[in-house]
């Protein structure tokens, strides 16, 4: 319950006056339940006629009787109301009272379920908005190491789930102990000898419903991991169709799928036959306790001096009755809880992650690159093994450096490490002098502009990808971004021009298209410093010239550093690295390295340059 606890201490104290709201509207709710109850005696004992006369308003003589004080006032003031009217009068005022009376409990409890309603939906909202925010600065590597299926259902199902389990049982868990104790209370100033049977019995009937909601935390764990697996598979297929549907592999998924759905169906169950046997069960308990009691109660009426009147031990009953539903709840609401803390563990592994790359606190701050980016001496490893090895690179304000080599080589890693995606293990990295890890990771990241192989869309209008990450951009700053980059043309021929949804990843555009979209928006950011990372390697030749204008014209007067497949987009650069294994073998213009007659001239050859 720990984890309970903490969700409630870190959400719960910024909505203090809806907490004040429902504990004030419970009590009052409670009181006026009491007092429609006790207005039930008096009315009884004038339908029967046996009500005593009480002629003299009675004096208070202590708290042990004052439940008898009450109710001889409120038969003071009905006998010389009765006298002076009558009887049928005075039924219709006692009834009138009672219809007054509920009708002031019920306005009390819809505010106290209101407030409820309010500190609920406020909590959750806060909880989602956390887990996300969380998840948005963790690094890279994070995801590299978890399923981003699983990731989506600690988001949606996860904290869906906390809200409709422990967040939903929380208005049982604080307004029905209230009840309990203010009816205990009462129960107990009616008549000590039933309420002493009572509080044996009620321990008794805890600890049997305890023992069936025992394992249910573990169960509903288990439901919750394979649920997030599901939707990892389904993530996973959305994600493959091509794939799947040119290797005739839907039977395969569809089976995979299937035994999943089954392993789900299989943990849920054995979550709700716990959940289900507790309301029988409680019911049960619930009728067997009245029982008891009225066998009990009759037996102090019948068969003892005790003092209590059958009036008196309906207004007991209806009360004892009362108070079983608050406690049904209760023990409802605590294996509603079990069943969430397992979503709640889910959401807590997520929110304990720290990103490493905030662990140093920034010392100092930049706002322009001016100078030269410098690696120096730099090594990276993922987990064991090296990827790069005593990197040693300087690139200059205003230059282009090109890192080419063969796939798995290490160039993608060493642009990576500039944006701090990845923090090194040795060496630095300077901006300007200024060591990378010393400065705000925003600061740095507003330097820069990437244009990836694979264009990073998002399913909305042309004008918002463009947009994306520049506050208050104007329509004329977006289409002059989007005709530098060779975009303009196809969007305003599109249905809504700039507003045309470009679907889910850009999927209604073509290849180049979307890598055009992708300059645009690098074009509009307009960063000193500028990442291409084979931005044209999956693009036909016509698509890879258009893009290709565009690109040169987004490099000019900026510092670029390219990553490229085609030899043939980087001759022009001012300086190319060809990376092997994780290390500089090579370094020089294009001439200067074909003239070396190494692994650059290799590549070159391979790819059938001149």
């Amino acid at each position: 319950m720990n984890r309970f606890w903490s969700l409630l201490t870190r959400f719960v104290p910024s909505y203090r006056l809806q907490v004040a709201g429902v504990v004030t509207f419970s009590i009052l709710s409670t009181v006026l339940s009491l007092f429609s109850f006790a207005m039930i005696v008096p009315i009884l004992e004038i339908l029967f006629g046996i009500a005593s006369p009480v002629t003299e308003l009675p004096a208070y003589t202590g708290f042990s009787h004052s439940f008898d004080y009450l109710k001889n006032c409120l038969y003071y003031y009905v006998t010389d109301y009765m006298t002076a009217q009558g009887q049928i009068p005075t039924l219709i005022w006692l009834c009138v009272v009672l219809l007054v009376l509920t009708f002031l409990k019920v306005i009390t409890y819809y505010a106290s379920s209101m407030c409820m309603a309010s500190l609920q939906t406020g909590v959750v909202r806060d909880l989602r908005n956390s887990v996300l925010d969380n998840v948005v600065m963790l690094p890279i590597g994070f995801f590299t190491e978890e399923r981003k299926g699983d990731i989506m259902s600690r988001i949606s199902v996860d904290v869906t789930d906390v809200e409709a389990s422990i967040m939903g049982s929380l208005d049982m868990l604080v307004k029905n102990p209230l009840i309990i104790l203010v009816y205990l209370a009462v129960l107990v100033a009616v008549s000590w000898e039933l309420s002493l049977f009572v509080l044996i019995m009620l321990p008794i009937a805890g600890l049997i419903m305890g023992g069936i909601g025992k394992n249910l935390k573990k169960d509903s764990m288990a439901t919750a991991q394979e649920s997030g697996t599901l939707n990892a598979q389904v993530e996973e297929m959305l994600g493959g169709l091509r794939i799947i549907k040119a290797f005739n592999a839907e039977d395969k998924i569809s089976s995979r799928f299937h035994r999943q759905t089954d392993a789900i169906r299989n943990a849920f169950l054995r979550t709700v036959r716990r959940m289900y046997l507790a309301h029988p069960m409680s019911e049960f308990l619930g009728t067997a306790i009245i029982a008891l009691v009225v066998c009990y109660g009759g037996y102090l009426i019948l068969a003892t001096d005790s003092g209590l009147q059958a009036s008196v031990f309906i207004y007991y009953i209806l009360i004892f009755y009362s108070i079983i539903n608050p406690i049904k709840e209760l023990a409802r609401a605590s294996y509603n809880v079990r069943k969430g803390l397992a979503s709640l563990e889910r959401i807590d592994k997520v929110m304990a992650v720290r990103n490493p790359l905030s662990a140093n606190q920034p010392t100092a701050h930049i706002t322009s690159f001016g100078h030269s980016i410098q690696y120096r001496d730099v090594s990276f490893k993922y987990k064991n093994d090296w990827i790069l090895r005593h990197i040693n690179l300087t690139v200059p304000h205003g230059k282009t450096i090109a890192l080419v080599g063969a796939s798995g080589s290490g160039k993608s890693t060493i642009v990576d490490l500039l944006p701090r995606f990845w923090d090194i293990q040795e060496g630095q990295i300077l901006i300007d002098g200024i060591d990378i890890r010393q400065l705000p990771l925003k600061e740095l990241r507003a330097l820069m502009g990437n244009v990836n192989q694979e264009a990073i869309l998002f399913n909305d209008s042309f004008f918002n990808n463009i947009a994306f990450g520049v506050k208050n951009a104007t329509r004329e700053q977006v289409e002059a971004a989007a005709t530098i980059a060779n975009a303009h043309d196809f969007i305003v021929a599109s249905e809504d021009g700039y507003d045309t949804n470009i679907g889910d990843r850009g999927c209604k555009l073509s290849g180049g298209q979307r890598q055009r979209i992708s300059i645009a928006r690098a074009i509009l950011k307009n960063p000193p410093i500028l990442i291409l990372d084979e931005a044209t390697s999956a693009l036909d030749t016509q698509s890879e010239r258009l893009v290709q204008n565009a690109l040169e014209r987004l490099m000019e007067n900026r510092t670029t550093i390219v990553i490229a497949h085609r030899l043939s987009t980087v001759q022009n650069a001012d300086e190319i690295c060809v990376i092997d294994h994780g290390e500089i073998v090579e370094r020089g213009t294009h001439k200067e390295l074909i003239a070396l007659h190494g692994l650059y001239d290799q590549l070159q050859k391979n790819q059938n340059l001149d």
